[in-house]
């Protein structure tokens, strides 16, 4: 039995009425003096999503339990915290981790579509990622969305902007000093790699440390090993239609963030179902009608803007309750003051939600840019190698070129979005490796200098298959009793020396599996006569492929 409302009671509820605080991600108690995480009464709000889940940062609600969040609120007033001159809303900074407590770079983010659950992978003529069972066309509109943050004089971005880290914002701070680096206007240049592992089926229901482990893995397949790598970068695990991530579909929540440590470093990552399962309960309709995929960028800039302000939460900038910017304005109905509404970009528009602003005292949809490097004035520029190519298995040597106005600095480079296989010298820019998969990688090559001045180029990389040929050689049409033990070798070839295979099938009757290293069918038929549609794929380590297909045919026996 589903524990949602109905879409329409949702409506009927929800319909004119402007919605305050949202979620408070996390109860951490900190001195008011000193912390943004506090609260001065012990009572807790019952409907909050982190309840009995404290990695559950951010985590944005349904619209019915926003409503009895707001309620809550408005019931227990010194839940929120002393507010002073500020109020409960304004957020201050929580001393990072290192310094380290937002993102205070051009944001990375990363789309990792988990699970076969997702159907075969296509792109669209954009170049977009599509996916079969992808009923609604999300995934490229995410895809696009994250492409055209920072354009088109874009300033749903510019409110995070007015929020910093680093040594020279204390602990407690509500605004940015002089020097600080503030968060990184994303300039058209957001989405850093796609990638759709569709290695097994992503468990349904998942936990926490499941989805954990899958953006450790998604950091590894994009070459990020380091945690200097991953410092500016956020990798949203998306689950696929019918999917359950953290029993999302029997909780009151819609998405949330969080952080884990790992052997690559410290990774910040958000679970993000596909909310339209949920419809109107996540915001399918909220701004435009029917707006099927307005929960879809509602929701994930909710997300990404409270990562890019609180990165390795609960580090970077709350309230004294322990909001973050995006659970102040959750759900704040269209045309009303901070309302929710379509955010024009360079190619398109996308509906968004407000996020809290500091400096106005209000939850705001636009903000002017707020820049502040932390440098002396150097300027660090890097040239654009323009667009790369290359093919898996073949070793690659790219030189990238960098200057500073400043004479006698000493240039270290980093780089984000590197193909698979790939990694950059630090000391002289020149990136070299031997592609190992076929993708599209947005890449961004930074040069730093000793003063902390830097600048960036970013390109697109394509990698593409090697050109070897796999040819598997189809068995023919097979024919086996019920209740039968069977042992068929498929033959695979391949034209590259060298290569080893990995076989795979679809189709194969009850029973019988596939030995993915020997290409073995084995095991012992079902009890049940049938037909099936069989097809085997052997993929070498390049990713070049080849597969055969074939019927199978399931006999009952003759009974004399």
């Amino acid at each position: 039995m589903s524990l949602r409302p109905s879409r329409a009671l949702l409506r009927l509820g929800l319909a004119g009425t402007t919605l305050g605080l949202a979620c408070v991600a996390t109860l951490t108690a900190v001195p008011a003096s000193a912390s943004p995480a506090s609260a001065s009464a012990s009572a807790t709000d019952p409907y909050l999503p982190s309840n009995g889940h404290a990695y559950r940062h951010g985590a944005i609600p349904t619209m019915a339990d926003q409503v009895k969040i707001k309620n809550w609120n408005a019931e227990h007033p010194t839940r929120q915290g002393a507010g002073g001159s500020t109020g409960p809303d304004t957020m201050y900074y929580n001393g990072g981790i290192g310094g380290a407590g937002a993102v205070t770079s051009t944001p990375k983010v990363y789309l990792v579509f988990w699970g076969t659950q997702w159907g075969t992978q296509a792109s669209d003529g954009n170049g977009n990622l599509t996916l079969s069972a992808d009923h609604d066309n999300g995934a490229p509109y995410l895809q696009e969305m994250f492409k055209n943050l920072g354009t088109g004089n874009e300033l749903w971005s510019g409110t995070m902007t007015q929020y910093c880290d680093g040594s020279l914002v204390a602990t407690g701070a509500t605004a940015c000093p002089s020097g600080a680096p503030h968060v990184g206007y994303p300039s058209g240049n957001a989405l850093v790699g796609v990638w759709y592992d569709n290695t097994s089926a992503a468990p349904s229901p998942s936990t926490q440390g499941q989805i954990a482990a899958e953006a450790i893995a998604a950091a590894k397949h994009f070459g990020n090993s380091t945690s200097s790598s991953n410092r500016y970068a956020q990798y949203v695990v998306l689950s696929a239609p019918g999917t359950d991530p953290d029993s999302f579909l029997t909780s009151n929540w819609c998405a949330w963030h969080d952080y884990t440590t790992s052997s690559v470093g410290n990774i910040a990552y958000t679970n993000m179902p596909y909310v339209m399962d949920d419809g109107a309960a996540c915001g399918q309709g909220f701004v435009n009608s029917p707006g099927t995929l307005d929960g879809y960028s509602i929701v994930e800039g909710h997300e990404y803007a409270e990562t890019v302000t609180d990165q390795f939460p609960s580090y970077g900038w709350l309230s004294r309750s322990g909001s973050e910017v995006g659970d102040e304005c959750a759900w704040i109905s269209p045309g009303s003051p901070g309302g929710a509404a379509d955010v024009t970009m360079g190619t398109g528009s996308y509906s968004m939600q407000s996020t809290w602003s500091n400096d106005t005292n209000s939850c705001a949809i636009s903000h002017a840019v707020v820049t502040g490097t932390g440098s002396t004035g150097n300027t660090v520029t890097v040239a654009n190698p323009g667009t790369q190519s290359g093919k898996v298995g073949t070793p690659v040597s790219r030189q990238v070129q960098a200057s500073d106005s400043a004479s006698g600095q000493t240039l270290t480079y980093t780089a984000t979005g590197l193909p698979a296989g790939l990694s950059i010298n630090s000391g002289t820019g020149l990136i070299t490796g031997t592609p190992t998969t076929a993708s599209t990688s947005n890449v961004t090559v930074t040069a730093t200098d000793t003063t902390g001045a830097k600048g960036s180029a970013s390109f697109s990389w394509t990698i593409s298959p090697s050109g070897n040929t796999v040819t598997v050689s189809n068995p023919g049409s097979q024919s086996s009793l019920v209740s039968s033990s069977v042992n068929l070798q498929l033959q695979a070839s391949d034209s590259a020396s060298g290569q080893s295979l990995t076989y795979t099938a679809t189709g194969l009757p009850a029973g019988l599996s596939i030995n993915t290293s020997t290409g073995v069918i084995s095991g012992t038929t079902s009890n049940t006569a049938n037909t099936y549609n069989v097809k085997v794929t052997a993929t070498d380590t390049t990713g070049a492929a080849g597969s055969a297909s074939f019927s199978w045919t399931i006999r009952n026996r003759r009974h004399r």
